[in-house]
């Protein structure tokens, strides 16, 4: 039993200890089938990170623009003053009241203020105080001076009557005067808690005051009494009729509230406009009121969802527009998420400022200069970007503002203008002369706007041509928003390429005193480049700055490149053609890295990247090849890293790069051997699709050649032989 006992608690140890690891190997398994999917969704977030920030800033953008957009429901059909109705007829779809225009009410309103009565106050307590006052001060006559024989009483008696007469008429402050324009105006006077009609004129002034005391004491010589008389009254006479302001004011904003809004009813059914009828006057007024109150019926809490996922819908296709126009155009710009950041940016900005103005007094609509944002993305991308970009922010302010169409008009042919003439802004001359062009093609436009609705000339409003004045030059502050932006986005604009393009530069002048020859052939390859950009329409400022900076990556092994062996020492001759082009090669990549710790800009980086491509260094892997005739070369030891020229203007680089360095070989350059040269060496890159990336057409390969061809003669031009 014992033994039994024994051995069935080792049983049981047994089978606890074996499935306690079976426990454990199944959390282990469990958890590496758990990591797998787990890793995997890692993975795929990480791989497609780039296009999962783009949607997420494609949701915000939409969602911030449909939020700041005014909610309500848009009229279905278009209309303008003086153009003809181009529907077919319209019928009332209900009743509805035909509203007056904001003119039509301001006329009333100014109506009420200059024929409503002003009110003025009238005081008693004064009567009694100027009362009280002479009395006290004609009974210290008896105690302080001698009468002469004249009775106290007759003075008081005399004086009394003729405070009563000023208070019955009124006495007026000196500034309640100037009120009343016409004296014989009828007036209301506010005595206690009633009201009585009288002449303005009836009040007294203090001169008024003065020739009815006068007049009252009577003609003859001042006596004793009349003296007496005369002092004490000029003493405690004061005014008692003051302008009520206040309640006047109360008054007249009483009459505006009750004026009508509305003048005239439209029965449903009714007949409004036939087609072809020129929108004017009463039909006019009357497209309003159904526009007005069309819009508020589609504005209902039931509708509210649905007009707020319409808004949503054009939004979001209008951005769209724009991720897919950078995606088949700008692929550079569409896969660098900070570009992009920075163009949506700038979207939304513009619409946030539009949609302030609109809020807070529509008037000033053409106040805010959306002119700079073509104006910044010109500076920091391209023409074609800028003007496409502008162009979807136009239409998508179509649906917030007044008159749309007028609006979208004037501002896509400002944007034009704005593409057409904005140039190198590094010259101030050219931002003024381009900034006075747009706001003139502004006032041009409008003007003519205003003469088909109304007619005639007569009724231009001219302070919107203020208006475009003052967006002129806030069309200034564009230069302020390229600086910030460099800064924050880590863009460059041709101001910084400007500063960067100067030989004092930090680098530049390293490499001059390193690499002389390296420099001397940078600035030929920049004149070269800055000729032939000029040329075709490319950026030329861009394409001289990076031709400059192109080679520095010489720097560091200069005198392993042949235009720095001015002692005739050439330290390829003790290394191994692999080596050697492995030296050769790397000055691209060590060019970036120098590029980076001076923090040039990627644009400028980009010409250090591409100025090779995928090209081979040619001279080495012929003398591999010699050295090894029986052994298959590996290329790719011979080759650059690339990448090949993703723009014309990197792609004119490459061109006059290899055009310039090869030129140096000739030893009796001619026209003939020139042209031949050049011809070569453009075959030989189009050859190994050095440009399929760059944008660039070959009637402009063929152009750039040419402007190379005419550069190179005028620098090998034979010149005349000196006698010794």
């Amino acid at each position: 039993m014992v033994y039994l006992t024994k051995l069935t608690i080792l049983n049981q140890i047994c089978q606890e200890t074996i499935l306690s690891i079976f426990d454990v190997h199944f959390f282990k398994l469990s958890l590496c089938i758990y990591e797998i999917p787990m890793s995997k969704t890692v993975n795929k977030l990480y791989k497609h990170n780039a296009a999962i920030y783009k949607v997420i800033l494609f949701l915000i953008t939409a969602f911030a623009i449909v939020y700041l957009f005014p909610k309500g429901g848009q009229f279905k059909y278009e209309f303008t003053k003086g153009k003809p109705w181009q529907y077919d007829n319209l019928y009332a779809p209900f009743d509805f009241a035909i509203d007056k225009t904001e003119d039509e009410i301001n006329e009333e309103i100014k109506l009420i203020e200059v024929t409503s009565k002003l009110y003025f106050q009238y005081n008693k307590d004064v009567v009694k105080e100027v009362k009280e006052a002479y009395l006290l001060r004609t009974s210290l006559l008896q105690v302080n001076d001698s009468l002469n024989g004249y009775d106290l009483e007759t003075i008081a008696v005399l004086g009394s009557a003729i405070i009563d007469s000023i208070y019955t008429r009124g006495f007026i402050e000196a500034t309640s005067l100037g009120i009343v324009s016409d004296k014989n105006t009828l007036i209301a006077l506010k005595v206690d808690n009633s009201v009585q009609d009288v002449i303005y004129n009836n009040l007294l002034d203090s001169k008024g005051v003065f020739e009815l005391i006068k007049n009252s004491l009577g003609d003859q010589p001042y006596n004793y009494s009349q003296n007496i008389n005369l002092t004490i009254l000029s003493e405690v006479i004061k005014p008692n009729v003051s302008y009520d302001n206040k309640f006047t004011q109360k008054v007249i904003d009483e009459y505006v509230n009750e004026i009508s809004l509305t003048r005239g009813k439209v029965s449903f059914g009714e007949l409004i406009i036939l087609k072809g009828d020129i929108v004017e006057g009463k039909k006019l007024a009357i497209l309003y009121s159904l526009k007005g109150q069309s819009e508020s019926i589609l504005w209902t809490s039931a509708n509210y969802y649905w007009i707020v996922l319409g808004y949503t819908i054009l939004v979001s296709l209008a951005l769209l527009m724009l991720l897919l126009f950078l995606h088949k155009y700008r692929k550079e710009i569409f896969e660098n998420n900070t570009k992009v950041t920075f163009i949506f940016f700038n979207v939304s900005f513009m619409i946030l400022i539009q949609t302030i103005v609109i809020k807070f007094n529509s008037d000033y609509l053409y106040v805010v200069p959306l002119s700079i944002l073509p104006i910044i993305l010109k500076a920091f991308f391209d023409a074609r970007l800028g003007l496409f970009t502008h162009v979807l922010t136009v239409l998508l302010l179509g649906f917030i503002v007044p008159d749309s169409f007028e609006f979208i008009y004037l501002h896509i042919i400002a944007g034009i203008v704005t593409i057409l003439t904005v140039s190198e802004l590094h010259k101030r001359a050219n931002l003024f002369i381009s900034i006075g062009q747009i706001t003139l093609i502004y006032m041009i436009t409008y003007l003519s706007f205003s003469i088909i609705k109304e007619g005639n000339a007569s009724q231009i409003n001219w302070e919107y041509l203020m208006m475009f004045g003052a967006n002129g030059l806030l069309s200034f502050l564009s230069v302020f928003f390229i600086y910030a932006y460099e800064k924050i986005f880590g863009l460059v604009s041709d101001v910084t390429l400007l500063e960067l393009s100067s030989t004092n530069t930090k680098l530049l002048k390293e490499l001059n005193e390193k690499a002389p020859g390296t420099f001397q052939h940078s600035m030929q390859v920049a004149n070269l480049a800055e000729a032939a950009a000029n040329e075709i329409g490319a950026n030329s400022m861009l394409v001289r700055t990076g031709a400059l900076y192109h080679d520095i990556g010489k720097i560091l092994n200069p005198m392993y490149f042949i235009e720095n062996q001015s002692t005739g020492v050439n330290p390829h001759n003790d290394l191994s053609p692999t080596d050697s082009a492995k030296i050769i090669i790397d000055h691209v990549i060590k060019g970036i890295e120098l590029a980076k710790q001076n923090r040039l800009p990627d644009r400028i980086i980009d010409f250090i990247r591409t100025h090779h491509g995928t090209s081979l260094v040619y001279y080495f892997y012929v003398k591999e090849k010699e050295k090894s005739p029986e052994e298959e070369v590996a290329i790719e030891k011979f080759q650059y890293r690339g990448p090949i020229p993703f723009s014309r203007e990197t792609a004119i680089l490459m061109i006059c790069d290899a055009a310039e360095a090869a030129s140096k070989s000739l030893q009796q350059p001619t026209a003939q051997s020139i042209d031949n040269l050049i011809d070569k060496i453009v075959e030989k890159q189009k050859l190994d699709n050095q440009f399929i990336n760059s944008d660039i057409t070959f009637s402009e390969i063929e152009k750039i050649k040419k402007v190379i061809k005419r550069k190179l003669m005028n620098i090998y031009h034979v010149r005349v032989e000196y006698p010794d």
